[in-house]
């Protein structure tokens, strides 16, 4: 692979749409497209050529004028870059079934990603283990937090509740979290959220699979 960049300090909102470019190739790589311009890529992604260009600029001389980009090459880079190479604690906030199938699946794909705790509101089931883990109360989280090392939170509480879980996050020490409520919280400015909308992610799929059907129609 050729070498990347890495004087320079990527920008925040450069780092955040990298897994979303990094999605978005696997699914052209697998619909068998191996080349791609930035313009092209727009119309899939929704993000302005011009910005793609910028961000991939960040990383080095991914692309050729004219030609445009090697999607497999892409895709090689970008894993690199998101690849995690130290092992990532995450506690799983709300073990209701999408928090259990999270919890037994657990990342096995990699194995530097690894729910250690697992914590819920309810009564009813906290006690209860999941693949080992026991359900912990909501008001154990910052205990455990500073005695496993967790850096980072999933949260699958319902919207209505999410403010509420969030702030318990944050209190706890937790900067890096992933909600998968798709309503926006409140958070300190050194707090990083991650929103995950499955009505979204189905929608774009659905709008994806549509519009690459209908072009090799």
């Amino acid at each position: 692979m050729k070498e990347l960049h890495k004087e320079k300090k990527m920008p925040k909102a450069t780092a955040k749409r990298l897994p979303l470019y990094l999605r978005y190739l696997k699914m052209l790589g697998d619909s068998g497209v191996t080349r791609i311009k930035s313009k092209e890529f727009s119309d899939v992604i929704q993000v302005p050529p011009a910005t793609i260009r910028r961000d991939f600029s960040h990383l080095g001389e991914l692309g050729r004028s004219g030609y445009g980009y090697d999607v497999p090459y892409l895709i090689d880079v970008f894993s690199h870059i998101l690849n995690t190479q130290e092992e990532k604690r995450i506690a799983l906030i709300g073990c209701g079934n999408l928090g259990k199938a999270l919890v037994k699946n657990n990342f096995r794909r990699n194995e530097n990603l690894n729910i250690v705790c697992a914590f819920d509101s309810s009564e009813a089931i906290v006690g209860l283990s999941i693949d080992d883990i026991v359900i912990q109360p909501m008001e154990k989280l910052k205990e455990e937090v500073e005695k496993t090392g967790v850096t980072v939170a999933i949260s699958t509480v319902p919207s209505q509740f999410a403010q509420e879980a969030i702030d318990k996050i944050v209190d706890a020490g937790i900067t890096a979290i992933l909600n998968f409520a798709p309503d926006r919280v409140t958070v300190p400015h050194n707090v990083n959220v991650q929103y995950i909308d499955l009505t979204t992610e189905l929608q774009t799929l659905i709008y994806f699979d549509e519009t690459f059907t209908s072009n090799r129609a």
